[in-house]
């Protein structure tokens, strides 16, 4: 039986998911920006970093099994609508003469932990909605959301701090929350969602969540590639701030920010428009290739046109490669089983970016003193090494057999309960 389409209420919430972002893209470079003109440290940036990862990371995993327990579509409106009190927290403290780096850290992680609720639902949700023609165009669409944060947020937070401060930043931020709850809520109503029994333990569900991705060979490879992908990506993601910061200043450092994500907007779009047809594990490893080299190319000098044009290629492969790998796990996991599998998959494929967030502040600390350049020349060396690396991976990956097998398995149409929506 051919799954009816919903692309319009996909749109409803993408568009609160697009907003969302570029809310959560305005707190993050302010508080990067706060923090560092307060101490001059990566480590103290990337604590930041890490403590409002951390939480999301390891409940990811309960809250896939809650969405394959429960109504998704109000999953992801406690988790969107809760997640503002973090952010009101931090703007109480600063309104109240400023908020110390352990106030920040509170908020954030606050923050995190009801953002956690959201995303496998939110995964899970678009497989609920959409035929299996529409997932490469969505997932195009979800990148260019996520890159959102990275796209609008930066220049947007850049002239708003040249005429006020970071409160104003936080204010929006939380602002937003309130409009992805109303689209979730929406899209709730419209839609029936199947009632679920709690059939079985958590501990019953978080095995069968593992046994389908034990079962494929394949998803594993995935798994443990974007494991290290992230773990790469996540040294540029803390150490772009303080990098460009070393010789700019912040309004400059949110246009060039702006001009790199430009090229996920450009991928995303077209990726949205056309998605890919095949070859998708040749086209996943050859993109993450191109992307390692011009990461490394980032950091090779102190000039802000130099970063931007490499930062732009850079960017424009990553929704390419993320296409790819969402694609792959995508039709090989089961519909009933989607939440709980996604959980799985986005806590083990982002334990890389755990490693980052905890060493890469320190390591350019460290680079610089041993240097004598300092904080900006130390994070320059450290991007230009990751992104070596990860062109490395991506040779490795080309010759392997189990990544390549995925294409053309569908398996959760073979199972009648597929069709099951959440």
């Amino acid at each position: 039986m051919k799954k009816e389409s919903n692309f319009g209420k996909f749109l409803l919430l993408w568009a609160g998911e697009l907003i969302s972002s570029i809310g959560g893209g305005l707190t993050a470079f302010g508080l990067g920006v706060y923090i560092y003109d307060q101490t001059g440290s990566a480590a103290n940036m990337a604590l930041v970093t890490l403590l409002g990862f951390l939480p999301t990371l390891l409940l990811s995993v309960p809250a896939g099994i809650l969405a394959d327990r429960f109504d998704r579509r109000l999953m992801m409106m406690i988790g969107d609508g809760c997640s503002a009190l973090g952010i009101i927290y931090i703007l109480i403290c600063m309104m109240r003469g400023g908020a110390s780096l352990t106030q920040i850290c509170i908020g954030i992680t606050i923050s995190a932990i009801f953002s956690a609720l959201l995303e496998p639902s939110y995964r899970a949700t678009i497989t609920d909605l959409l035929t299996k023609e529409e997932f490469s165009k969505a997932n195009g669409l979800v990148s260019l959301a996520g890159s959102a944060r990275y796209l609008f947020s930066p220049v947007i937070a850049g002239f708003l701090l040249a005429v006020s401060d970071v409160k104003l930043l936080l204010l929006i931020d939380a602002c937003t929350f309130f409009l992805t709850v109303i689209g979730a809520a929406v899209v709730r109503k419209s839609i029936t969602a199947n009632k679920k029994k709690a059939e079985g333990s958590l501990a019953d569900s978080f095995k069968e969540g593992w046994q389908v991705i034990s079962k494929r060979k394949g998803i594993k490879m995935l798994i443990l590639m974007s494991s290290l992908i992230t773990m790469f990506m996540g040294v540029l993601q803390v150490l772009v701030e303080p990098f460009v910061l070393s010789f700019s200043d912040p309004k400059t450092l949110g246009i060039a920010e702006t001009v790199c994500a430009c090229g996920m907007l450009v991928s995303a779009l077209y990726l949205g428009i056309r998605g890919i047809k095949n070859n998708y594990s040749k086209i996943m490893a050859f993109s993450l290739m191109l992307g390692g080299i011009f990461m490394a190319g980032f950091g090779i000098t102190q000039n802000i046109y130099v970063c931007a044009a490499f930062g732009f290629l850079f960017f424009m492969m990553l929704p390419v490669t993320n296409n790819c790998i969402d694609y792959l796990a995508r039709t090989n996991i089961p519909s009933e089983t989607q939440g709980r599998v996604w959980g799985f998959i986005g806590t083990l494929s982002q334990l890389g970016y755990v490693v980052a967030y905890a060493v890469s502040g320190v390591a350019a600390d460290e680079l610089g003193r041993l240097t004598g350049g300092g904080v900006g020349k130390g994070a320059s060396l450290a991007i230009m090494i990751a992104g070596v690396m990860m062109a490395v991976i991506a040779l490795a990956i080309l010759p392997v057999k189990s990544i390549r097998e995925l294409e053309g398995v569908e398996r959760y149409e073979k199972d009648p309960s597929a069709e099951a929506s959440g």
